[in-house]
């Protein structure tokens, strides 16, 4: 069945918008809708040396052909230079998101896949902007989400996302674990079809805080969730010191790691699997992933970018997108 597919290219500058086209060559099943300016694209395409057809997306969702892409126009500030960054086009990134937000929450469109934003040229804009991930929760109202990264062979998801380190142990909290366990959990079982999520979950501190003499936030917030909710009949393991964790030993039976910080599990699996992996975040109304890697401004308009990781996004999207959730926001 041919699904309508909604796709940000993120930073005009970057390579978002050639891996589309890069993408687009070979044809789809299924109906990408790029939510971009049609002239950016044609300029790249241009730029690639590759052949680009627009259309507007049909009454109903129609495959692609080879070098064809749909198209629901949204405007430039200004007319971008590849690699070079603009604040005066960060409020078109953001136009396109909102586009393509307001269509999927219409439920007109199966999924949402975005492209690479660059957080910087947004916030020297004078716009707030921490990252997709927490930008989707405002948009969709969502109380909470969670950020997962999802390779063939691991699954990594976050209980704490874009923050300093600093700040790291006064935000985890035993009501953000529950949340984020619970998310985790049913979404591994209704979107992944994973009928009993054996779920490995970090210490916060190293050694996972060795009883107590590098930190207590094992003993005193992380331990008492995991009892709580293995209680309820989760198959939670932990917490374990994440330098022992990512090793064969645990992994080849687990479902998926819960890390408590960003740089704590990312590391791992983008060493493991970078390229071919997506991240999607988990507790939004709308299915949403996207690719794993930044904007790469040196590789935008050379035709040397690699469209693995949004090939896995767009896929993982519409499988996801074809197991409909029981509920959605905590």
């Amino acid at each position: 069945m041919t699904q309508r597919v909604a796709i940000t290219p993120g930073e005009p500058a970057g390579i978002g918008p050639d891996l589309l086209i890069q993408y687009a060559q070979k044809g789809s099943i299924n109906e990408l809708v790029c939510f971009a300016d049609p002239d950016l694209l044609q300029r790249r395409a241009l730029c690639l040396n590759l052949p680009l057809r627009i259309r507007d997306p049909g009454d109903v969702p129609r495959p692609l052909q080879p070098g064809e892409l749909a198209c629901a126009p949204v405007r430039l500030r200004v007319t971008e230079k590849p690699g070079i960054l603009n604040p005066e086009n960060a409020q078109y990134v953001l136009d396109c998101l909102d586009s393509a937000i307001i269509a999927c929450l219409a439920r007109t469109y199966s999924a949402l896949v975005t492209g690479p934003v660059q957080k910087s040229v947004i916030n020297s804009a004078g716009i707030s902007f921490t990252g997709h991930t927490e930008y989707l929760a405002k948009k969709t109202s969502t109380q909470r989400v969670v950020m997962m990264l999802a390779s063939r062979e691991l699954r990594v998801a976050l209980a704490t996302t874009h923050m300093p380190l600093r700040d790291v142990a006064d935000a985890i909290t035993g009501d953000l674990l529950n949340d984020t366990l619970e998310i985790l959990y049913r979404e591994l079982q209704q979107r992944f079809e994973i009928r009993e999520p054996r779920i490995l979950i970090c210490g916060l501190n190293p050694h996972a805080g060795e009883a107590g003499h590098l930190g207590r936030e094992e003993i005193d917030v992380i331990s008492p969730v995991i009892e709580k909710m293995r209680n309820l009949g989760r198959d939670l393991i932990g917490p374990l010191p994440a330098d022992t964790l990512f090793t064969d030993k645990y992994l080849q039976h687990a479902d998926a790691v819960l890390a408590m910080y960003h740089d704590q599990g990312l590391p791992v699996l983008k060493f493991q699997g970078f390229g071919r992996a997506a991240n999607i975040t988990l507790g939004l109304p709308i299915v949403r992933t996207s690719v794993d890697h930044g904007t790469a401004l040196n590789l935008a308009g050379t035709g040397a970018s690699s469209v693995g990781s949004l090939a896995v996004a767009i896929d993982v999207a519409v499988q996801m997108s074809q197991r409909p959730m029981q509920d959605h926001v905590i």
